[in-house]
């Protein structure tokens, strides 16, 4: 069995058919392990303006929060920025110890010494997979990192698909199928990636889903990794209840968080791991940090201490994360209203600061645009929107399907002050620079009608 990740239609395994009897359009033989997504790297055509560009190097950073710094957080930076020395591999005490608290609040418990930290997710994840042994499965779609990080530790990898009512958890009957077909084919499914509240999809699984996909998960012998970045993003957090895995598979569960998400600049790249408190995590940690230290992927000093402080969620910081979200709900549901009225389907964006867009309703309008897959849709919805619009390609998901992630940052402001009047208005659709923004936004999809 070829060490590939799952290119073909969403469920379907490399040699294997997909959904309905489809097979692969290129047998695992033809395919090197550590090729990139179909089409990639096709040849830029003729007459186009655009450079063809890879998933990796070229891959879509974040969606842009479209927000200032927090003025607290820039001074206690500030304060720090005489600190010469990085922290030490993992992060120092009073990082480790913040972010141990903070996972306290939250109701996972745990130690400080079970905690890593590292200079952003791409490499904290990257020592997690390593750390790990076998095979590396996640859902489709899923976060634009993920798969490069398993290809570039050489492990074969698989696509999940997801069930129709979110993203981010697989299905657990095609985890089981995936689980036992790759078994069948001499393949060793050790991990499990999955995101609660998930990039690309911006939605949050339900409970009953999250316990379900875990207890398959676990059943059979799979290490879960839950990537908790957008958690503390949730647009309305008194009505969405959101189960972390660790809190019903306390001992199998690493929980991972980019601070970007929620609690600091991306420009400040830290990212924090909790480890289950057991000998056979010990292990896994202490791997994990000597990854770390070998790829010499240490915190900086001052954004260490900014991190901390951010991680202790004083007032100013819950504020900023309570007006941010309430901000994201007004915005990013205008947007959605805006999709869907060209004929375009999107799920309701529930948290994160962007909505995932299926255009495929409007296939033939955009074929008749030059736009035949999703590769193409990228770069015409970039150029129209003045934005970045990473196409579902980017996130695992078809070539062919017409899906995109549409950031809604820029909506927001195009300056500081801008943001900041945003931020603090009590009805920010009203306010002239996001209307208008709103606008010109709907008015790129109404032109696919």
């Amino acid at each position: 069995m070829q060490g590939t990740e799952d290119t073909g239609p969403p469920g379907s395994l490399p040699g294997g058919p997909g959904p309905a009897g489809q097979d692969r359009t290129r047998p695992p033989e033809d395919r090197p392990a550590h090729a990139p997504d179909e089409g990639a790297r096709r040849p830029a055509r003729p007459g186009r303006a655009h450079e063809d560009h890879g998933p990796v190097r070229y891959g879509p950073p974040a969606p842009d929060p479209g927000l200032p710094v927090l003025p607290e957080l820039a001074a206690v930076l500030a304060a720090a920025s005489a600190r010469t020395r990085p922290e030490p591999p993992g992060g120092g005490p009073v990082l480790r110890e913040a972010a141990r608290g903070y996972w306290d609040r939250r109701g996972l418990h745990g130690t400080a010494g079970g905690i890593a930290a590292a200079p952003g997710a791409q490499p904290l994840l990257l020592a997690l997979v390593g750390a790990h042994g076998g095979d590396v499965l996640m859902p489709r779609p899923c976060p634009a990192a993920w798969m490069p990080q398993a290809r570039l530790l050489g492990r074969p990898a698989y696509h999940v698909p997801t069930p129709a009512e979110c993203g981010g958890v697989p299905d657990p009957y095609a985890l089981l199928e995936t689980v036992r077909r790759v078994r069948a084919e001499g393949g060793r499914p050790k991990l499990l990636l999955l995101s609660v509240v998930d990039d690309p999809t911006a939605t949050v699984a339900p409970p009953e889903l999250v316990r379900e996909a875990c207890e398959a998960a676990v059943g059979e012998g799979l290490h879960i990794v839950s990537d908790e970045t957008w958690r503390d993003t949730v647009h309305r957090p008194r009505d969405t209840v959101l189960l972390s895995p660790a809190e019903m598979c306390p001992d199998d569960v690493t929980v991972i968080a980019d601070l970007s998400g929620a609690l600091v600049p991306s420009a400040w790249p830290v990212a924090v791991a909790r480890f289950p408190d057991t000998s056979r995590a010990a292990v896994r940690h202490a791997r994990t940090l000597d990854i770390l230290t070998a790829l010499g992927a240490l915190v900086a000093g001052p954004v260490a201490h900014a991190a901390a402080h951010a991680l202790g969620e004083p007032d100013s910081v819950r504020e900023r994360i309570r007006r941010a979200a309430a901000l994201q709900t007004e915005v990013a549901a205008a947007a959605h209203r805006a999709v869907l009225g060209s004929g375009a389907l999107a799920r309701p964006p529930q948290a994160g600061r962007h909505l995932y867009a299926d255009l495929g309703p409007l296939r033939s309008r955009l074929a008749d645009l030059g736009v035949t897959d999703s590769m193409e849709l990228e770069e015409y919805l970039t150029d129209r929107l003045g934005a970045p619009a990473p196409g579902g390609h980017r996130f695992g998901d078809e070539l062919g399907a017409l899906r995109v992630r549409l950031g809604t940052g820029p909506l927001l402001g195009a300056t500081p002050q801008q943001q900041t009047e945003s931020l603090a208005a009590a009805k920010p659709l009203e306010l002239p620079h996001v209307a208008r923004a709103l606008e010109e936004f709907a008015a790129v999809f109404a032109d696919l009608r």
